[in-house]
């Protein structure tokens, strides 16, 4: 499974779900490696993602495992390996304690979750699923039990630490959020929309704190210095750079996900994949 260096984030919410396999056609055809399905998705609902394209690579971000039962989850992605194989990673991810009333011991519980998939009567593969995971310890065990990490609304500076922290052969996959807007009071309007859901939750403002940012940065929807390290903004040619300075830091693989438009985000996705891809 080659992944590529970059990959496009989006949801059935942001882009309608009856819109899925016209998205994912565009996505192939500009030349991204992969699909990321962002919003907590059932695993089933890749399926036209997968049937619609030819060589891209659908990607879950993430599973919940509060949502799923590790052996119903291996079953569906056992069916759709044998339907489209090599194409499918299973993302997978704890959730945040603030959106789950039975949130306890996620590190355990991951565990936990892994050894249900391992004991299945089709197993899912350690290369062909990956963690959601910010903290060290889950770094650690997104290296130790499968492919690799996908963190989520994370500075470059987080990149750096978690490829550091795991070391050099394990898939490191950040989430990157932008706004292909010149205007900088529209755009960081537009991010401070998205970041708002991320601010209010401490999995990933605990994570800020740990890289430089304050609770001033954090407060009122984020200062301009967090929201433009975490949401670039401007044109291609100016968000372009924090890409790379994630795959400097030691990103194999970035998910770009814009913000801002309305359904299917085709002349941002065309203006990323001319800028990155070429």
């Amino acid at each position: 499974m080659q992944l590529g260096k970059i990959g496009v984030w989006t949801t059935f919410h942001a882009i309608g779900e009856g819109n899925a396999g016209e998205a994912a056609k565009l996505v192939e055809d500009l030349g991204f490696s992969v699909f990321w399905l962002g919003g907590s998705p059932r695993l089933r609902t890749a399926r036209p993602l997968l049937e619609s394209t030819s060589q891209l690579i659908v990607a879950t971000g993430i599973v919940n495992v509060w949502q799923n039962e590790p052996a119903q989850l291996a079953a569906e992605h056992a069916a759709l390996t044998e339907a489209f194989p090599g194409r499918l990673l299973l993302g997978i991810g704890i959730g945040h304690p603030e959106a789950t009333s039975d949130y306890s011991r996620p590190l355990s519980t991951m565990r936990e979750f892994l050894d249900g998939l391992d004991a299945a009567v089709e197993p899912v593969p350690k290369d062909e699923r990956c963690l959601a995971a910010l903290g060290p310890r889950m770094l650690e065990l997104s290296a130790e039990r499968s492919l690799g990490a996908i963190p989520y609304f994370v500075p470059v500076e987080h990149t750096r630490f978690a490829r550091e922290q795991f070391g050099p052969s394990a898939l490191l996959a950040p989430e990157l959020a932008c706004v292909l807007d010149t205007d900088s009071t529209r755009a960081r309007h537009t991010a401070r929309r998205y970041a708002e859901t991320y601010l209010g939750l401490r999995n990933y403002t605990s994570n800020l704190l740990r890289f430089g940012f304050t609770e001033q940065d954090i407060a009122d929807g984020g200062s301009d210095r967090l929201i433009d390290a975490v949401i670039p903004h401007g044109t291609v040619e100016q968000i372009a750079p924090t890409v790379r300075d994630h795959l400097d830091a030691g990103a194999d693989h970035v998910c770009l996900q814009p913000l801002g438009a309305a359904g299917i985000p085709r002349e941002d996705w065309i203006a990323l994949a001319a800028a990155l891809i070429g």
